[in-house]
Parts: structure tokens; C-alpha cells; sequence
């Protein structure tokens, strides 16, 4: 193992190339849960894999396969070979909708932006925060040539994936993305891509700007942790198990997005070896 992630763990597969692995993990508020969501890891590869497939005239991609071989038996199905990229120390992140940190006593929950607007963050490690970015800020850690490139391709991104979800009934509210360098200079979309881990989604039928959202991600989750479990998030201490019904609701949170994206049901596991 050459990395490991709040969700993914990174293994060298040769010099070129890196098998990345989803595994069962969530994580909220920065910190890594005790308990995990059966079939997430499938669901953030294979999802992330239908989407590099609907991008492909967007933003070339790190992607190699998923399949196996050349992914290794024992996690098939959760397993991604990759190219090696070199990182871009930046958080893309666009918003075409006001939720999460974007509330605020001049935006309502779940009102739609007049356009999608880019909000990088910085690339925190695991256990520390990400803090918000300007442009200039950009500009000053990577370049202002790679920093337009960044907001472009993001953007771009953003509305290719809007209209596609918008189709399928579903709104995509803000999504993360995270671009690398490859061997020949050329800016590549890496790591996952429009996952309910990465995104928020909401039913485009029960949108209701001015409340909560229903949602197809893990805002479920961190509604339960705040709103349910007693738990305190400035208090330093660990947060709690998750209780069943709401692993079960998260689980079926994360199929039905990927189902009603993709139009079928997620693959089947691969059976044990």
C-alpha cells in the first residue's frame, strides 16, 4: 500500500500505474465512522466508472479498468487500475445550488444559482479540514495558466453532468472533483468523479427551495449525526456507531443513485475467492 484515504486505499501496481480501492467506509465531517455502508465501495466504482464513460468528450481521464484482470479477484468490483498522475493540490468543487457551507442569511437552502460557480478548497490531509480557496489563491499555488484551466474544465464538467443527471430526474447540486498531470503535461480527471460521496443529489421532483433537500447521498448521514445522535462535533470526540436503519438507509441512498443515473442495477459481487 503506497496510501491510504478516509474511503479509498492506493496500491502501486507498476511504475505507471496505481490500483486505487473503494472500500465500505463514510466518512462525515472529517472524521472516518466506526461503521461501514454494505456495497458502497461497488457503488463509488462502478458509478465513477459510468461517468469517466460519459465524460470522455469532456476530460480525458485516469481511468484504466475495472475490470478483472488486470483489477486483482479479491477486489473486484471495488477496484479501479489507474494511471499515475501527479496531483493538483486543489479541491475542485462547483455549485450550482446553495447547500451545506453555501447557506447563509442571503441564500436559502436549496435555491439554484443563477450559474454554477467554482469554490475550490485546499486538499487537506485525512483528519484536518479543507479551508476555502479564492481564485487568487489558486493562481498562487498552481499557476494562473493551470488555475483557468481548472475552473474551466471544472465548470464544463459540472453542466455536461447537470443536464445528464437533470435527465434522469435528479439534481446535482455540487460535486468535488480532483485533477492530476500526467507523464505528458496534460490536465486528467482522477480519483472518483459525481459519486453520492463527492456530490449532492436531490429528487428534481420534490425540490423545494428553502428546506432540506431530499437527497441521494450521505447528507443523510450527517443529518443523523447532528440532528440524532447526540453527538457533538466540536467536542473532539469520536463520532458514534451508526444505528441499522440508518446504515440501511444510506446503503439504499447510494443504489438508488446509481440506479436511476445509469438506468440498471448495480452489478452483482463478484463471488468470493
Amino acid at each position: 500500500m503506497v496510501g491510504s484515504g478516509k474511503v479509498r486505499d492506493l496500491y502501486a501496481a507498476d511504475d505507471a500505474h496505481l490500483l486505487l480501492v473503494a472500500s465500505d467506509r463514510i466518512s462525515a465531517y472529517d472524521w472516518v465512522l466506526p461503521t461501514e455502508i454494505p456495497d458502497k465501495g461497488r457503488v463509488l466504482t462502478a458509478l465513477s466508472a459510468w461517468w469517466f464513460g460519459q465524460l470522455a468528450d469532456v476530460v480525458s481521464n485516469h481511468l484504466l479498468s475495472v475490470d478483472s484482470p488486470p483489477v486483482p479477484p479479491a477486489v473486484a468490483g471495488r477496484g479501479m487500475l489507474v494511471r499515475r498522475l501527479q496531483m493538483v493540490p486543489v479541491e475542485c468543487v462547483v455549485r450550482g445550488y446553495v447547500a451545506g457551507s453555501a447557506v447563509g442569511p442571503k441564500a436559502s437552502e436549496g435555491e439554484q444559482l443563477s450559474t454554477p460557480v467554482f469554490t475550490p478548497t485546499t486538499k487537506a490531509a485525512v483528519g484536518q479540514h479543507d479551508r476555502p480557496m479564492t481564485f487568487d489563491d489558486v493562481v498562487a499555488t498552481v499557476g494562473a495558466d493551470l488555475a483557468e484551466a481548472l475552473r474551466g474544465r471544472s465548470l464544463a464538467i459540472y453542466t455536461v453532468a447537470a443536464d445528464i443527471a437533470a435527465s434522469r430526474g435528479l439534481i446535482l447540486a455540487d460535486t468535488k472533483l480532483e485533477f492530476g498531470i500526467s507523464g505528458d503535461g496534460s490536465l486528467v480527471l482522477g480519483d472518483e468523479v459525481l459519486t453520492p460521496d463527492s456530490s449532492r443529489y436531490w429528487s428534481a421532483t420534490e425540490w423545494s427551495p428553502g428546506r432540506p433537500q431530499a437527497s441521494y447521498d450521505k447528507q443523510y448521514v450527517r443529518d443523523w449525526l447532528i440532528n440524532d445522535s447526540g453527538w457533538d462535533r466540536d467536542s473532539g470526540a469520536p463520532p458514534p456507531e451508526l444505528p441499522a436503519q440508518v446504515v440501511a438507509g444510506t446503503r439504499d441512498r447510494y443504489l438508488a443513485a446509481y440506479e436511476q443515473l445509469t438506468g440498471a442495477p448495480l452489478p452483482p459481487a463478484p463471488p468470493s475467492r
